[in-house]
């Protein structure tokens, strides 16, 4: 809890200094990075301290005496949070979530969410962790081969995303019919690049915050974008891509056979919404 603690002074320390630095918006993204550290921190007493397990539920089930119940099993040797090769600085690991009340009898949906440009799964997990351990949802948040994604030259990043998945097939019983794709800036444009090839296992696809160019859609097979389920979420004030660039997106996509849901933030710049969580898991549920 010390940890945690001083994770989080961290970040509010380095947001209260951020308008004095010569690039604040970059000293934002650098503050904000001691968030997934504290939370990293404090999940394990989640457990055993009831503030803290209904502090990783959704708000809405957080009198919810069935999740409750839920959020008070303990972790076994195959659920709970767990790293396979994705100590900080490293590439190409992942981390991933299992809920502690997952049994093998049902099939369960799987999130895989990816991490925007010099970002790393580890601290991507933490984006997503509260909805799936609410809603029940298997996590996997990988780290790209390189800096970032493979959006130019040779993608190392499709083959290694496809040997996690097998991974953690082997090992759990995942839905074949529900496997979100999903990402945020590079990680939501790579949801493109790799998603909408005719041999991708994901069945749903949800970029957020992501840029695209339209030749992805004229390469892609009209097969595999026949009433493919897109959710794209962008925020009207993002200054990295565009707005533009989702509107046409959304046409594009939608013109080429794909079913296109699109969310647009009208007070969000270039951002992860949290909120956006809860409804893509239940868009993922009844699609």
């Amino acid at each position: 809890m010390l940890a945690a603690i001083d994770a989080a002074l961290a970040a509010f320390d380095g947001l209260r200094k951020a308008p004095d630095e010569g690039d604040g918006v970059r000293a934002v993204f650098r503050a904000l990075r001691y968030v997934p550290r504290a939370k990293e921190a404090l999940y394990p007493s989640a457990g055993a301290v009831a503030p803290i397990s209904r502090f990783f539920l959704d708000p809405e089930l957080r009198d919810n005496a069935d999740a409750l119940a839920r959020a008070a099993l303990p972790a076994r040797d195959d659920t709970g949070v767990m790293h396979v090769d994705n100590e900080p600085g490293s590439r190409g690991g992942y981390s991933l979530y299992v809920p502690e009340f997952y049994t093998p009898e049902r099939a369960w949906p799987l999130v895989m969410a990816l991490h925007g440009g010099s970002g790393n799964g580890r601290n991507f997990l933490w984006t997503w962790l509260r909805d799936a351990r609410s809603h029940g949802a298997i996590l996997v948040a990988p780290t790209a081969t390189g800096a970032t994604w493979a959006l130019l030259g040779e993608d190392s990043d499709t083959p290694n995303l496809n040997r996690i998945l097998e991974a953690v097939r082997s090992r759990w019983n995942v839905d074949p019919t529900r496997m979100l794709l999903t990402g945020m800036s590079d990680g939501g444009t790579f949801c493109y690049v790799t998603g909408l090839e005719d041999a991708s296992p994901f069945t749903h696809l949800a970029p957020v915050a992501a840029t695209f160019h339209p030749l992805m859609a004229e390469m892609a097979s009209a097969e595999r974008l026949r009433g493919l389920p897109i959710y794209l979420v962008h925020g009207a004030l993002d200054w990295m891509f565009p707005v533009e660039i989702a509107r046409q997106t959304r046409q594009l996509l939608a013109a080429a056979g794909a079913t296109v849901v699109y969310r647009e933030f009208e007070d969000l710049s270039h951002a992860y919404p949290d909120e956006i969580n809860a409804l893509l898991l239940d868009w993922l549920a009844g699609t």
